[in-house]
C-alpha cells in the first residue's frame, strides 16, 4: 500500500508569545521588562511537525483549533512549513489555544490556556486517516483530556494499521503523573521523554533506574538529557551521546521537540539507532540558535548548512 504521508502527527495546538531577556520574575500588582518577543507556532506536536517537515518528510498534522486569528496564524505557519492541515478540526465554539512564555537561559516559565487542543480526542481519529501514514506521533498527553485513559488505544490502532509509533508525553500542569506505561508502552516503537519526565512518570529518583523499569516495553527508550545529551536503551545495549554545544544559546523552547523531528526523520528512512540519536541531538542545538522551536528550520539544506558551520557536522 502506498503511504501518503511519512509521518501523521497527533495533538496539541496553539501560538507561543515568547519573552526573551527578561528582567527578573513577575510578581503581582508589579511589571517587569523584556528585551525581546516572538509570536510563533507553538505546541510540541506543532513544532516537531513543523521541523519534521523542513527536513523534507510528508507531514499531515490531525488536531483541532477555534476559528480566530490565533487558528489562522497555525495554519498559515504549518502551510508554510509544507505541513498538510486538511485532517485539521475547527470549532466555531472554541478557542485556539495560546502559549506565554518566559525564556531564562536554558530554562522557562509558562502559562497556557488549553483552548480547542482539550478537546480533541480518540473519537476525532480512524483507522482510514492513520492509513495515509507511514508513522504516528504523539505529543503532550497531559494538554489533551480527551485522550486520558484511551491513549493506548491510538496507538494499538496505529499498530493494527501497520505503522510505526513515537510518544514524548512532555510535562503534566498538575503534577500527578497518572499514565500507565505498561499499558501504552507496549505499542509505542520510540519512546523519547526528557529525563525529568521520565523520572516522574517512574516515579524513581535517577534516570538510570527510571530507563530499567521500562527499558524491556518499548523498542527504544531515548532520553533527553539537555546539556549533558542523550541516553538510549534498546536491545539490551545503553547508548549515551555527548551534545552538539551552542555557545550563542537564543532560547531552548522547543529544542526537544526539535531532537524528536531528527530522531524520528532518521528512524523512519531505516538509519541505525545511533544515527538517529546524534541527529536527534543536532536538530536540538540547531533549534536553540533561534527563538520558538521553529526559527532555525527553513529547509534541508539551510539546516544542514547550520549544522556544518555552527556545529562541525559532517553527513
Amino acid at each position: 500500500m502506498t503511504r501518503e504521508f511519512d509521518v501523521i502527527v497527533v495533538g496539541e495546538l496553539n501560538v507561543d508569545l515568547i519573552f526573551n531577556q527578561v528582567n527578573g520574575f513577575p510578581e503581582v500588582g508589579k511589571e517587569i521588562l523584556s528585551d525581546h518577543m516572538t509570536l510563533t507556532l507553538g505546541s510540541s506536536s506543532a513544532i516537531c511537525a513543523s521541523n519534521l517537515s523542513s527536513l523534507g518528510l510528508k507531514v499531515a498534522f490531525i488536531g483541532k483549533i477555534g476559528n480566530d486569528i490565533f487558528g489562522q496564524f497555525v495554519i498559515d505557519k504549518l502551510n508554510r512549513s509544507g505541513v498538510d492541515t486538511s485532517m485539521l478540526m475547527i470549532d466555531e465554539n472554541l478557542k485556539t489555544g495560546a502559549t506565554v512564555a518566559l525564556s531564562y537561559g536554558e530554562d522557562r516559565a509558562m502559562i497556557t490556556h488549553q483552548g480547542a487542543m482539550s478537546h480533541l480526542g480518540l473519537d476525532d481519529i480512524d483507522e482510514g486517516q492513520l492509513l495515509r501514514g507511514k508513522h504516528l506521533h504523539f505529543s503532550s498527553y497531559f494538554f489533551q483530556p480527551g485522550f486520558k485513559n484511551n491513549v493506548h488505544r491510538l496507538f494499538e490502532m496505529a499498530k493494527n494499521v501497520g505503522i510505526t509509533t513515537s510518544l514524548d508525553v512532555q510535562w503534566d500542569p498538575a503534577e500527578t503523573w497518572e499514565l500507565n506505561l505498561n499499558q501504552v508502552l507496549p505499542f509505542v516503537d520510540v519512546f523519547i521523554p526528557n529525563e525529568v519526565e521520565l523520572k516522574k512518570l517512574t516515579g524513581l529518583p535517577n534516570v538510570n533506574r527510571a530507563i530499567e523499569s521500562i527499558k524491556n516495553i518499548s523498542r527504544f527508550v531515548v532520553v533527553k538529557c539537555g546539556s549533558s545529551g542523550s541516553v538510549m536503551y534498546y536491545d539490551n545495549k545503553e547508548v549515551r551521546l555527548n551534545p552538539f554545544v551552542n555557545k550563542e544559546v537564543v532560547d531552548t523552547i522547543g529544542a526537544g521537540d526539535s531532537f524528536n523531528a531528527g530522531f524520528i526523520s532518521k528512524f523512519i528512512k531505516g538509519a541505525t539507532p545511533e544515527e538517529c540519536q546524534e541527529f536527534g541531538n543536532l536538530i536540538g542545538a540547531i533549534s536553540t540558535t533561534q527563538a520558538g522551536g521553529t526559527g532555525a528550520f527553513k529547509n534541508l539544506e539551510g539546516i544542514m548548512e547550520i549544522a556544518r558551520n555552527r556545529f562541525n557536522y559532517q553527513e
